[in-house]
């Protein structure tokens, strides 16, 4: 149960209301944006809510218990709101959300309404749908470490302990979306750079990181595919810094980083067809089944 304060209670016991929601993103690079469907400008805070980020509330759900509740927000691309661009370098992705539900003759009478976490964005357009997860989302979220032949760690992270090598390109061919050809990448080797990371330094797409799909080098020329198209057209010329990849993989944390200190996976972990196989039929004890070390 909410319980408002005595000037907004009265307020809306009252014959006519005056109300409005008002948003608050705090972005992951600390930036906070706040925007409201009234028709003006609200402050408090020591945020400034703008009205004219045409953010509308939709659906809205909750749910007892542990389960993940939310809505959603639905607004309209705008150089003051929330931009393409922005939006394209996952710079909202899982933002802290607030909704206040406010007073906008007297804006000291409000109250908050939610709190949670900028979900699924869909974009079309000059539009986007936002979903809005509640703080029930946190439960959802994976802890501690799994228990999986592949390495729980991410490459270049403190339970990696591993630098990743990096290089810095420019583009010299492209389709403008996924495929790149930089010839200053010629030191590696192939397949060198795949599962790496990239990050545009200069260009339309400055900031923009993507994960490098695949990395070949034919015959002098080396070729970049990447998962996500940038928000901008490719241009040549384009800078680039490109990172060393890793599939996660024992065999590849040993020869090609020389990690396999820090690996945190479990290599030997029986496979699904090792666990499904059963012994041989009047056979049992034969072969690997006989108690002993699967790596002699």
């Amino acid at each position: 149960m909410r319980t408002l304060s005595p000037g907004l209670a009265a307020h809306v016991a009252g014959e006519a209301t005056t109300l409005c929601r008002c948003w608050s993103l705090t972005r992951r690079d600390g930036a906070v944006l706040g925007f409201t469907d009234h028709d003006r400008d609200l402050s408090f805070g020591g945020i400034l809510f703008r009205a004219n980020a045409g953010l509308e509330a939709a659906e809205a759900s909750s749910e007892l218990g542990f389960a993940t509740s939310g809505g959603e927000v639905l607004g309209a691309l705008a150089a003051n709101g929330l931009s393409e661009m922005d939006l394209s370098r996952g710079l909202y992705d899982d933002a802290r959300v607030a909704l206040w539900l406010v007073n906008w003759t007297d804006s000291s009478q409000r109250t908050l309404l939610e709190t949670g976490f900028v979900g699924e964005v869909k974009r079309s357009d000059s539009s986007f749908t936002a979903e809005v997860r509640g703080l029930g989302k946190a439960f959802d979220d994976e802890r501690g470490r799994l228990y999986m032949a592949t390495c729980s760690a991410d490459l270049g992270d403190a339970r990696c302990g591993v630098t990743p090598s990096s290089s810095t390109a420019t583009v010299a061919a492209t389709d403008g979306r996924l495929a790149i050809v930089a010839p200053g990448l010629a030191s590696y080797g192939d397949g060198y750079l795949t599962g790496g990371r990239l990050v545009f330094t200069t260009g339309g797409n400055i900031g923009f990181a993507t994960e490098i799909r695949n990395h070949s080098v034919d015959g002098g020329t080396v070729a970049l595919q990447l998962w996500q198209a940038a928000p901008q057209p490719i241009a040549l010329g384009d800078g680039f810094t490109a990172q060393a990849g890793c599939d996660k993989r024992f065999a590849t944390c040993l020869g090609k980083l020389g990690n396999g200190v820090n690996f945190r996976g479990f290599p030997h972990l029986p496979g699904n067809d090792f666990i499904i196989g059963g012994v041989g039929a009047g056979n049992p004890g034969a072969g690997p089944f006989d108690g002993g070390s699967l790596f002699r």
